[in-house]
């Protein structure tokens, strides 16, 4: 990282900004007089005070000041110290809870325990500074601009007002430096271009192409809620497609990104992307969307390749579902780590697309009354809109739903001994096209 400090902020008084105390949390705003009472500073930082700027509603607000953890705890009682990597602090209200962190500083003292580098990667980052140390270590320009209480200015130490006015994301110092101290920020370049519809500057651009690679020595653990920050945004196919272009996709799903790489303009790009835009859809409508599905999405072409495969074998259809979807998310762990209550629901989605096939005698009146028979017929939707199940199949578990007693009896009476044929592809042949409004 760069080691020139700025020696002074560029104050942009309140007359100058459309920041309001009406817009921010009364929480966070607590926290910040509270400091102050204590005689600490405190400052709202980061992405709030970015998409205060915006005129954006933040998600949440997050506060610096000079107080180290343990005296913030002494200020706030409803306050927990969480992290190791990073020390911080949360103050809870309710469900609300406001971040404080001390103002980081830099140390080239090798022996300093409270900041370790491993190849260039920050392991441990304790050590603390002032305001000026601050602004420089924060990732990108328009997430280090600072907004003072006392007389509701801001303070800019790096450009970020320039930045924002631009649309442009910029990172703070070397940008191939600050990828390798923490390779997840090529990540959060791709969230925040997305997210903001700002441009990413092409000093930060370049090297992403170069250092996905650094993301396997990032802990699978932690690249879980980096996926779901970008898949649950509510802009998670922009995310997808800029991942893919900059190669980051396919460092954290290399079986998925092989299959998607045989069939670019075909089934299963198609899948993946309407899996993607359905899930946009609900976020935006406020609707509940599940880690479970949205990786369900992401793994299922490997997961039906491989079925495939053991079928072949002499496996039977289900069997052979429910092998390969532990294979394949066996060999996911390594890459980004899904936790047992999703991968559970994940097996069952895809146990659920052969079972579904079974539209006679009572097999179906049990199935809907399956814990994920919901998700499980989401799921069939897509791929029938996709072109990958048979549209007919969907359509009968559509009325099936929709039907009485006697109707259900009646449509699985009707249902002939023969099995649902189940549609197969193979090599580049191309889907049916979607009927109108598909």
């Amino acid at each position: 990282m760069q080691d020139t400090k700025p020696s002074s902020p560029v104050v942009i008084p309140r007359p100058d900004h459309i920041i309001s105390r009406a817009n921010i949390s009364p929480n966070a705003l607590k926290v910040l007089y509270r400091l102050k009472q204590a005689g600490f500073q405190g400052h709202l930082v980061g992405g709030g005070v970015r998409d205060l700027l915006l005129g954006r509603e933040p998600k949440d607000f997050d506060v610096a000041t000079d107080a180290t953890p343990e005296q913030v705890r002494e200020v706030f009682r409803n306050c927990r110290l969480i992290g190791r990597r990073f020390r911080l602090a949360h103050v809870h209200f309710g469900r609300e809870i406001i971040e404080v962190a001390t103002f980081r500083g830099t140390s080239d003292d090798p022996e300093d325990q409270d900041r370790r580098l491993e190849n260039g990667m920050i392991i441990r980052d304790n050590v603390y500074g002032n305001i000026e140390d601050d602004a420089i270590r924060r990732d990108f320009t328009v997430n280090a601009l600072y907004y003072n209480v006392e007389d509701f200015s801001v303070l800019d130490f790096t450009g970020g007002m320039a930045d924002i006015a631009a649309g442009r994301l910029r990172l703070i110092g070397d940008a191939e430096q600050r990828y390798r101290e923490d390779p997840v920020r090529m990540l959060r370049a791709v969230r925040f271009a997305t997210k903001l519809g700002f441009s990413i500057d092409e000093s930060c651009e370049r090297p992403i192409h170069e250092l996905g690679g650094l993301l396997h020595g990032v802990p699978a653990a932690r690249l879980f809620e980096e996926v779901l920050k970008l898949f649950h945004s509510g802009y998670g196919l922009e995310a997808f497609e800029k991942l893919r272009h900059y190669g980051l996709f396919a460092r954290m799903f290399p079986e998925t990104e092989e299959t998607l790489s045989h069939e670019e303009q075909d089934f299963p790009i198609t899948f993946v992307s309407r899996g993607l835009d359905n899930t946009d859809r609900r976020i935006r409508e406020g609707k509940p969307v599940t880690p479970a599905f949205l990786f369900a999405v992401l793994l299922w072409e490997p997961v039906r390749r491989h079925a495939q495969r053991l079928e072949r074998e002499g496996q039977a259809p289900l069997a052979a579902v429910q092998q390969a979807g532990s294979e394949v998310l066996s060999r996911q762990q390594d890459h980004v780590t899904v936790p047992k209550r999703f991968s559970l629901q994940m097996r069952e989605i895809w146990s659920l697309q052969t079972r579904l096939e079974s539209r006679r005698g009572k097999r179906p009146h049990r199935l809907i009354t399956h814990p994920r028979f919901r998700a499980g017929y989401d799921f069939l939707l897509l791929r029938a809109e996709a072109g990958e199940a048979d549209t007919e199949l969907a359509q009968w578990w559509t009325q099936f739903q929709e039907a009485n007693g006697d109707e259900r009896g009646h449509m699985t009476r009707s249902e002939s001994e023969a099995p649902t044929r189940r549609r197969r592809r193979g090599g580049r042949r191309r889907r049916k096209k979607p009927a109108a409004g598909d």
